[in-house]
């Protein structure tokens, strides 16, 4: 069976980062990013999306911290992750259950290399939010 149609729009870098204040300083004031978005729990930053031109990024401090050159995954984002997730357990492919983080729905597998690739979308539902069981008939 095809797979089904999933409408992807972008693919972004997720880098994990050891310290973002100094990430944060390399990619704005060194290469000129902007900061579009970020998630700032007690007042200090923990995530963002930085763009340069049509260039788009992510950077999430990691905790605890990762080797350096570890944790870098690429997110696609699409119409519907849980759709996009519901159509890969019927062609049998492992992906992680959806859950919401940074506003997005998230269902992630792990590529043949072992490559982390995340599928996203957009979401009003709760921060930390799990997709419960499939109805039935799913």
């Amino acid at each position: 069976m095809p797979p089904a149609r999933h409408v992807a729009s972008l693919a972004v870098p997720f880098l994990q980062v050891t310290d973002i204040d100094v990430s944060l300083r390399f990619y704005r004031e060194g290469l000129g990013f902007v900061l579009t978005k970020h998630w700032s729990p007690a007042g200090r930053i923990r995530w963002c999306w930085l763009e340069l031109d049509r260039v788009a990024l992510m950077l999430q401090e990691s905790n605890p911290p990762r080797p350096r050159g570890q944790g870098v995954s690429i997110c696609i984002f699409c119409a519907d992750a849980v759709a996009f997730y519901r159509d890969l357990q019927t062609r049998g492919v492992p992906a992680e259950r959806p859950y919401v983080g940074n506003g997005l729905w998230v269902t992630a597998l792990n590529d043949p290399d072992g490559y982390r690739i995340e599928f996203e979308s957009p979401t009003q539902d709760l921060e930390e939010s799990v997709l419960e069981d499939d109805p039935p008939n799913q």
